[in-house]
C-alpha cells in the first residue's frame, strides 16, 4: 500500500501543479470545477487507502497513464498491484504529504487574489468564485484553515492564516456572511486569554483583512470595515483591559506576551487609521486615546522594539498620520470637524503629560545596540559605535512637544501655559541630557531640536511646528491680559531658557540645512512634511516679533564672539566644548524666570522698529471648552488668490507708550554687553558702506548695508545669512513662477517675504 501511497500523491501533487499555473495566469478552468474539490480540500493527504479521483477523467488518466512508465503499471492496475512492498522511510511520506498541503494552500490562496482582481477576466472570475463558494459549504474549509493554525510547523500555520485571511476578505468583498464558526472562533479565544497562540492567530488574520481594506480603492471599505468589526468591538475591548491591565509578572508565559504585543499594538493602529480615514465610530477605537494601561509597558521588561512600536504609534495618533503609508488615496482636504476625535486628543496628551511629570521617560530605556552590517557581532578590527535608539528618543520627544501644544489649546490662562511649558519642557530636556553628546551648550537649550531630529526631517518640522505654535499660543494670550512688561520680558527669557524661542529653532534649522535656499525650495514644493505650514506661520510671527529675531542674531553673535564657536557651526568639538565653560557671557546665561534678559527685543530704538515695522493681522484662535481645534485637514494658505494677505488687517501691535517705555532700557542694555562684542561692533563699523547682501545680487532683498539706531552694523554672518537664504528662496519662487512650474499659487507666501524684505530694508 505504501507504494500505492506515493503514486496517489504523486498524481495530487502534479493535479495541484497545473491548477497552479492555470489560476496564476487567470485563465478560465476547463473542466468541471467540482472535479477539483478533492483536491483541494486539506485532509486528503490524511486519508487512508486509495480513493478513486473524481476529477475529469482525461487529467487524471493522462496524468497517471503519463507517470506508468516510470513507476510500472497503468493507472487501470494502480488498484490491483500485487504485493507492494511498503515504504519503509515514514519520512518521506511526511515530508510528501506537507507538501501538498503547502501546494494546496498556495492554490487556495492564489484563487482567491484571482477573483479580487480586476485583470482577472469575468468568465475566469466566475469560476474560481464557483469553486470557493463550493470549499466553504461542502468542504467546510474555514473550520478546516483553523484547526491548521495551532501546527507545530510554522510555515503550515502561517499558510493557513494567510488563506484564512484571503478567505475572510473575500467574504466581505463579496458581501457574504463571514463565517460563523471563525467569529466564535476569535471571540473565544481573545477572551479568554491575552497570551495564547490562538489569540495571537486572530489578531494576525484580522490584522492582515483590515489591511487589505485599507489598501483597497472600492468605494465598499466603511461598509466592509464595519460588517468585519461589528463582532469584536466589545472582544476587543475585553483583550485590551486583560493585555494592558496587568503587571509583566502576572503572565504564566511572559515568553509569548510580545508577539501579542506586536500584533495587537499594530491592530490599534489600523483601528485609529480606520478612525480618521474612514469616519467610523467603534468603542475599540478609542481605547488607545481613553485607556491609559498601554502605557505601562514602557516600564515592562520586554524588548526595546515594542516600547519603540507604542511610542512610535501614540506619535502617529497625536499627528493624525496613522494609516497614511496603507491608505492609497490620501485623505481629502477638507473634512467636517471630528471634535469626538479632539477630545479623544486631549485626554490621550493629558495621559501622557501626566505619565511624563511622574517619571515615564526616567523609566524609558533608550539605550540602543551596536550597528552591526549583517549580524549582530563586531567584527574584528572594527570599532564599537554605540549610541542612544535615535528613533524612540525623536518620538518620545515630538510626542511630548505635541502634547504639550495640544495642553496649550485647552489652558484657560497664561500663567497656566507658563507652568505647564515649565514643568514638561523640563522633564524633556532632562530626558535628553544623557543622550546627546556632546551636550546641549547651557546658554541655548534650543538647541535641543535642531540636535535630535538632524536625521528626520518630517519629525523636525513637526516638533518646530507644535514648538512655534505654543510659543504663538502663549503671546496671544499674555498680549490679551495686557501684562506688565517685566511679566512679558520673564516669559520670553522662560521660553528660550526651557527650549521653545522660535527665533532660535529657526536659526539652527538653518544651520542644519546649511542656509542653503534649494532645501527651503524642496520642502515647500514636497508635500512630505509640513514645512509649508510652518514657514507661512513663521514668516508672520517674524513681521510682529522684528526686533526679538535681531536680539536673538545678536544673542548668537555675542556667543560667538565670547565662545569662539563659528555661527554656522554651533555644536562644538570636544576640545572646544571644554573651553566654552567659563567664557560664556554671564549675562547671557542669567537664570530662567528672572525678570532681566539682555538680549530681549527690548534693546533696539523705538524710531528704528517704528520705520521698519510691518504689521500683521491679529490672529484669532479662542480656546475651546470641550477640546483642541480640529486637526483636520484644511487649506493654509488661500492659494487661489493674492488678496488674501491684502485683507488682513493691522490691528495686532504693541501700544506705542509700551515700546517707549520699553526702549528707554536699550542703553542699559547695551552696557551690559560684554566687551568682546562691543569691540567686535565697533571693528564692524569700518566698512559702513559695504551693502547688507552682495551688490550683484538683483532680487528684491537687495538692501543697503546700514547701521541700526542703536549703533549696531548687522553685516554680522547669522543674520546675513538668514537674510541671504531668503532673498535667493524668494528669487527662485519668482522664477518658478513665472514659467507656471510652481505646484501652487505662492502668492501669498510671495508676499510674507516681501514683508521680511521691507524689515531688512528699513533696517
Amino acid at each position: 500500500m505504501s507504494y500505492i501511497w506515493d503514486i496517489k500523491m504523486e498524481v495530487v501533487q502534479e493535479i495541484l501543479d497545473q491548477l497552479y499555473r492555470k489560476v496564476l495566469l487567470g485563465t478560465t478552468l476547463e473542466d468541471d470545477v467540482h472535479g477539483y474539490i478533492f483536491y483541494l480540500n486539506p485532509d486528503l493527504s490524511e486519508q487512508d487507502g486509495c480513493p478513486t479521483f473524481p476529477v475529469a477523467q482525461s487529467n487524471a488518466s493522462g496524468v497517471l497513464d503519463g507517470m506508468a512508465g516510470q513507476h510500472g503499471p497503468s493507472s487501470h492496475e494502480v488498484a490491483i498491484l500485487p504485493g507492494a512492498q511498503e515504504c519503509p522511510k515514514r519520512q518521506l511520506q511526511m515530508d510528501r504529504t506537507r507538501e501538498v498541503k503547502l501546494l494546496q494552500l498556495t492554490v487556495i490562496d492564489t484563487m482567491l487574489s484571482r477573483v479580487l482582481s480586476d485583470e482577472t477576466e469575468t468568465h475566469a472570475k466566475e469560476g474560481y468564485r464557483e469553486l470557493t463558494d463550493v470549499l466553504l459549504q461542502c468542504v467546510e474549509l474555514d473550520s478546516k484553515l483553523m484547526r491548521m493554525l495551532p501546527n507545530s510547523d510554522k510555515l503550515l500555520s502561517h499558510m493557513a492564516a494567510k488563506c484564512l485571511a484571503s478567505l475572510l476578505y473575500f467574504q466581505l468583498r463579496e458581501k457574504k456572511m463571514l463565517s460563523n464558526s471563525w467569529v466564535t472562533f476569535c471571540q473565544k479565544h481573545l477572551s479568554e486569554s491575552s497570551e495564547s497562540g490562538e489569540a495571537v492567530h486572530c489578531l494576525w488574520i484580522l490584522t492582515t483583512v483590515i489591511k487589505e481594506i485599507l489598501k483597497d480603492t472600492h468605494s465598499q471599505r466603511a461598509e466592509s470595515l464595519k460588517q468585519l468589526l461589528t463582532p469584536f468591538d466589545i472582544t476587543f475591548e475585553v483583550f485590551y483591559n486583560s493585555l494592558f491591565s496587568q503587571h509583566f509578572g502576572d503572565f504564566q508565559s511572559p515568553s509569548n506576551i510580545a508577539s501579542s504585543l506586536m500584533c495587537f499594538l499594530e491592530l490599534l493602529e489600523l483601528l485609529v487609521a480606520s478612525r480618521i480615514h474612514l469616519k467610523l465610530h467603534f468603542r475599540s477605537q478609542r481605547m488607545l486615546f481613553l485607556k491609559p494601561h498601554a502605557l505601562d509597558i514602557l516600564a515592562w521588561p520586554i524588548p526595546a522594539f515594542i516600547k519603540r512600536k507604542l511610542v512610535i504609534l501614540i506619535k502617529k495618533c497625536l499627528l493624525c498620520k496613522v494609516g497614511e503609508d496603507l491608505c492609497r488615496e490620501p485623505a481629502p482636504s477638507l473634512m467636517s470637524p471630528d471634535h469626538l476625535l479632539d477630545s479623544d486628543m486631549l485626554t490621550l496628551a493629558d495621559t501622557l503629560l501626566h505619565a511624563v511629570h511622574v517619571g515615564l521617560w526616567k523609566a524609558l530605556a533608550v539605550s540602543g545596540k551596536p550597528s552591526c552590517f549583517g549580524g549582530d557581532e563586531v567584527q574584528p578590527g572594527c570599532r564599537l559605535r554605540t549610541g542612544p535608539d535615535h528613533v524612540t528618543l525623536r518620538a518620545a520627544s515630538l510626542i511630548t512637544v505635541k502634547s504639550l501644544e495640544i495642553k496649550s489649546q485647552n489652558c484657560t490662562s497664561a500663567a497656566e501655559m507658563k507652568v505647564a511649558l515649565q514643568t514638561f519642557m523640563s522633564e524633556l530636556l532632562a530626558f535628553l541630557k544623557p543622550h546627546l553628546q556632546p551636550s546641549l551648550q547651557p546658554h541655548n537649550p534650543c538647541e535641543w531640536l535642531s540636535r535630535v531630529f538632524i536625521e528626520q526631517d518630517d519629525d523636525m518640522l513637526e516638533a518646530a511646528k507644535a514648538s512655534l505654535s505654543i510659543y504663538l499660543q502663549l503671546t496671544r494670550e499674555w498680549d490679551a491680559s495686557a501684562s506688565l512688561t517685566q511679566e512679558k520680558e520673564a516669559w520670553i527669557c522662560s521660553t528660550h531658557g526651557h527650549g521653545c524661542n522660535p527665533h532660535c529653532v529657526f536659526l539652527f534649522f538653518l544651520k542644519n540645512v546649511a542656509f542653503d535656499s534649494t532645501v527651503l525650495l524642496d520642502f515647500l514644493i514636497s508635500s512630505e512634511t509640513c514645512f509649508l505650514e510652518y514657514f507661512v506661520k513663521y514668516l508672520k510671527l517674524l513681521q510682529k516679533d522684528w526686533a526679538h529675531f535681531l536680539s536673538i542674531c545678536k544673542f548668537f553673535a555675542a556667543v560667538e564672539s565670547q565662545c569662539g564657536m563659528l555661527v554656522h557651526d554651533p555644536v562644538p568639538s570636544p576640545a572646544r566644548g571644554r573651553s566654552t565653560s567659563h567664557t560664556v557671557p554671564h549675562a547671557l546665561t542669567s537664570p530662567v524666570g528672572e525678570n532681566t534678559c539682555p538680549w530681549l527685543p527690548w534693546a533696539f530704538d523705538a524710531s528704528s522698529e517704528s520705520q521698519s515695522q510691518v504689521m500683521m493681522p491679529k490672529e484669532t484662535h479662542p480656546v475651546p471648552a470641550n477640546g483642541p481645534p480640529s486637526r483636520t485637514p484644511q487649506s493654509l494658505v488661500d492659494y487661489d488668490s493674492s488678496e488674501a494677505s491684502e485683507e488682513e488687517t493691522t490691528s495686532e501691535h504693541l501700544a506705542n507708550s509700551k515700546q517707549t517705555s520699553l526702549c528707554q532700557e536699550r542703553s542699559e542694555e547695551i552696557q551690559g554687553l560684554p566687551r568682546t562684542w562691543k569691540e567686535q561692533k565697533e571693528h564692524s563699523l569700518e566698512p559702513q558702506s559695504r551693502p547688507l547682501l552682495s551688490a550683484e545680487s538683483s532680487s528684491p532683498f537687495s538692501a543697503k548695508g546700514r547701521v541700526a539706531a542703536d549703533g549696531t552694523a548687522w553685516q554680522v554672518g547669522l543674520f546675513l545669512r538668514t537674510v541671504k537664504c531668503l532673498e535667493e528662496l524668494q528669487g527662485a519662487i519668482y522664477r518658478l513662477q513665472e514659467k507656471n512650474l510652481f505646484p501652487y499659487n505662492p502668492a501669498a507666501l510671495l508676499k510674507l517675504l516681501k514683508g521680511v524684505e521691507a524689515k531688512c530694508v528699513n533696517l
